[in-house]
């Protein structure tokens, strides 16, 4: 298999080069934090919530660099507006009451969720260092304005035990198609879930690999309250490194044994994406989990890792959504009127024009 080179891309977070991306889609590191003297959201009274969040958007505005942050009222948000700070996984329970956000969308603030702030930071492929120390400076900047709720015996007081102590949450969003198709993902499951984390599916359940639709997974820590932040992200890293091997071992038997089982997978993928007109999300999901797959192996090139990593981001029906309102487009008589129609139109137009430029390799 060819070695594809690194290429610096920086337009958004999820769309560049990074470490083990080829089964790591993305990392996301979590800190949850409480305000002092004040009860946790779901024991709120009165004004409470108006002046938790009054006090966070203060903080942020003395922060060293207060124009790299934006800040805004959930009560605001139409409901596109909500569908795509759910694809990036920004938002939390309906209590919540504000988002402050970086520009550059890598890292943010929720406010009044189950807790009085939950900073999140993401970074493309396996990277717990960025975000780490993107919310971990966040953090230490909201120290010099705030008083956290803390305790000498437990660290950080939340409203779960769980986020008690560091108060560190971490995961990876994870592609597994080969370990999916045949069968061992169950096994593997089940070990991640001895060594004490959770596993998700990202997007349901699907038909193709008889598993997550797609392949893909989230595997997340579960508790913050053993050890200390160091030994939770090394044990997660080290998990994380371990899922890898095991794909990839899994990956070159299906490419040394069933080569033509697993090719026809991938064309009957690209096939879908290439002459399609309309594309739901669901069977996009796979288009796109195929052809990752089909690139990891070897079998196709002329795209990279990342962007189809991005390409999942790009098909949302928020993301979609915010195009159809700010964009022009000109569709088809018949379908002119029908939200959804327009919507699986321009979905198998974004997949269609990201995938021009792939090879098969003979």
């Amino acid at each position: 298999m060819a070695k594809r080179t690194k290429k610096d891309n920086t337009e958004v977070w999820y769309n560049t080069v990074s470490e083990d991306q080829d089964v790591v889609v993305s990392t996301r590191v979590r800190f949850i934090r409480n305000l002092a003297s004040f009860p946790f959201p779901s024991n709120f009274k009165n004004d409470d919530a108006e002046r938790v969040q009054s006090i966070i958007f203060d903080a942020f505005s003395k922060m060293e660099n207060p124009d790299s942050y934006q800040s805004m009222a959930l009560d605001n948000l139409d409901k596109n507006g909500e569908k795509i700070l759910s694809e990036r996984g920004l938002l939390g329970s309906s209590s919540a009451t504000a988002l402050i956000t970086t520009t550059d969308g890598a890292s943010a603030c929720l406010i009044n969720d189950n807790d009085h702030i939950k900073l999140s930071s993401f970074a493309s492929g396996l990277n717990l260092k960025t975000p780490f120390e993107r919310c971990k400076k966040i953090d230490e900047e909201l120290q010099q304005y705030v008083q956290f709720a803390a305790s000498r015996d437990f660290g950080y007081l939340s409203s779960s035990v769980f986020n008690t102590g560091s108060g560190i949450k971490s995961s990876f969003y994870m592609h597994l198609p080969s370990l999916s198709y045949s069968g061992e993902i169950k096994e593997v499951i089940k070990q991640i879930q001895d060594r004490g984390f959770t596993v998700a599916d990202c997007y349901g359940v699907g038909n193709l690999f008889n598993a997550s639709l797609g392949a893909y997974y989230q595997i997340s820590t579960t508790s913050s309250l053993k050890g200390n932040e160091v030994e939770q992200l090394g044990n997660i890293f080290a998990l994380g490194k371990y899922i890898c091997e095991l794909e990839r071992k899994k990956r070159a038997d299906y490419a040394d044994n069933i080569p033509t089982v697993v090719h026809n997978i991938v064309v009957r993928a690209y096939s879908l994406a290439k002459f399609s007109i309309l594309i739901n999300l669901r069977d996009c999901i796979d288009i796109i989990s195929c052809l990752k797959w089909g690139l990891d192996l070897g079998f196709i090139t002329g795209i990279e890792d990342y962007e189809l990593n991005s390409l999942l981001y790009r098909v949302q029906s928020g993301h979609l959504g915010y195009l159809l309102k700010t964009g022009s487009f000109s569709f088809e008589e018949d379908i002119e009127d029908d939200v959804e129609l327009k919507e699986e139109r321009l979905r198998a137009m974004v997949i269609k024009s990201t995938i021009e430029k792939i090879n098969f390799v003979s």
